[in-house]
């Protein structure tokens, strides 16, 4: 045991102490995570709490505790080895002053609220009315709040990084980049970013719009010749949102403009949030350029709401348009509609609707007949990894263990990498979660292999073709 300092089970009240242990600690850190990776994590962090058994290391936000938990805890327990000797267990907590609040009775299981958001601070009605003009103006929807959100373990990671961007907690998120499948909230996200700069700072600069709008609006500026105005507006704004940066793709004066702009943002120390529904790799006929700077920042995923996200979601829209479903629609609901979150909501739209319309209670039986579509739409084939694995196995005559093995011959890499690609294409599947059920592979290898397969189906009709017929036989 290296350290000079007595553990106690008595709480620490000695900031000298606590200082010095985490001083300490930190030289050990630094050696194994590296002096990059220990500034963007572990600078603001420190020791809370030492006892006999316990070394409690204290973190600024949900974010570090959460990505610090994931991805260094290894080195922060062989750190606190190095120190105190292998008899403690390191745990990490977030300042009680900076967390988020978490809710977990049984109606909201899973929901966490913002405590800045909560605040609501009282304005009189003048200043009431020009906040909302001033989010109108920055085009900003007043419905999407962070304690609107709700957060479960599908979202948790992106609802934190957004959380400390509102808060402004330092450049380490900048830019913040969140994708995911259509309907998981990431605008609500964005919005509620806006949301939240503007209540602390309303004399903050907050423009948001679709990657669309900003096109247009550049080729309309470029038809008038009026590129001046049109730069002032997103070159001078101390928050600018972005949403669908996919719709960047192929638009090269577009993106040598966006290029422009966003380099002038970050040189600035201005934060920029984009939206995608896919990682800014896998958006095709993007400028690399344009892909480094996206993945220069953090980059979040929102996925598929799990079934108590979905119960959560459920309840709070019932609580806000002050509606009553029996718990057995609600479960119905939250069972059969997975993959959506607005497709849900739009299911208990209908099902409220008639209800207050009627006099009779809403069955089961009535429920599937009011949402047939919407079911129908839910209940499309959902693909597997597995089943995706066994049809290409079968197509290139290689055995499934093989796909999933560390065997590299020319013969299985190929089948792998297709295969890898169907995943990602024809599943909600996270890239860890395909490298994952491919022998472990990290992501990298599942995004190299998407992108030659997709170049060789631009470029090779043979490939294209085989490509086409095992998408077909997996979607029969």
């Amino acid at each position: 045991m290296n350290s000079n300092i007595t553990p106690t089970n008595e709480r620490l009240t000695d900031t000298t102490e606590r200082n010095q242990a985490w001083a300490e600690i930190s030289k050990f850190v630094v050696e194994r995570v590296g002096a990059d990776t220990y500034e963007r994590w572990f600078t603001n962090a420190s020791v809370f709490d030492i006892s006999d058994t316990l070394v409690e290391v204290i973190v600024e936000s949900d974010t570090h505790q959460l990505w610090v938990e994931t991805n260094y805890m290894p080195e922060l327990q062989a750190a606190v080895n190095d120190f105190f000797g292998d008899n403690h267990v390191v745990s990490v907590i977030v300042d009680l002053d900076e967390s988020a609040l978490v809710v977990e009775d049984e109606s909201t299981k899973g929901q966490k609220k913002s405590n800045t958001s909560k605040k609501a601070a009282s304005r009189s009605p003048e200043q009431e009315k020009a906040f909302e003009k001033k989010l109108k103006a920055s085009g900003l929807n007043p419905q999407f709040t962070f304690n609107r959100f709700v957060v479960g373990h599908s979202n948790e990671f992106a609802h934190a990084a957004c959380s400390a961007v509102a808060e402004q907690r330092g450049l380490t998120y900048n830019p913040l980049f969140i994708h995911g499948s259509s309907g998981m909230g990431k605008t609500h996200l964005m919005h509620a970013i806006g949301h939240e700069r503007l209540q602390r700072d309303p004399d903050a600069k907050v423009v948001y719009m679709t990657c669309e709008k900003f096109t247009n609006e550049f080729i309309d500026a470029v038809r008038k010749g009026d590129l001046t105005k049109f730069r002032n507006r997103y070159r001078n704004a101390d928050l600018l949102l972005i949403d669908d940066v996919q719709f960047l793709a192929g638009k090269e004066r577009s993106q040598e403009e966006f290029f422009h702009t966003f380099n002038t943002l970050l040189d600035l120390q201005s934060q920029v949030v984009l939206i995608s529904d896919r990682p800014a790799c896998e958006i095709k006929n993007l400028e690399p350029r344009l892909v480094s700077r996206f993945e220069c920042g953090l980059t979040v995923e929102v996925q598929q709401p799990q079934m108590e996200t979905r119960m959560a979601i459920l309840q709070r829209k019932m609580d806000e348009w002050d509606v009553n479903l029996n718990e057995e629609l609600i479960e119905f609901l939250a069972k059969r509609i997975r993959t959506n979150i607005r497709r849900l909501e739009g299911g208990l739209v209908r099902l409220a609707t008639y209800a207050s319309l009627g006099s009779d209670c809403v069955s089961l039986e009535r429920a599937e007949s009011l949402l047939k579509d919407i079911l129908r739409e839910e209940g499309a084939k959902q693909v597997t990894i597995s089943a995706i694995q066994k049809t290409v196995s079968e197509h290139f005559d290689v055995k499934v263990s093989d796909m999933t093995g560390r065997r590299r011959p020319a013969n299985i890499a190929y089948a792998r990498q297709v295969a890898m690609y169907l995943s990602r294409k024809l599943t909600r599947c996270s890239l860890m979660e395909i490298g994952e059920a491919f022998g472990g592979r990290d992501h990298g290898t599942v995004i190299h292999a998407c992108k030659k397969i997709a170049k060789e189906s631009d470029n090779e009709m043979q490939v294209r073709s085989t490509v086409e017929m095992l998408d077909s036989m997996l979607m029969k």
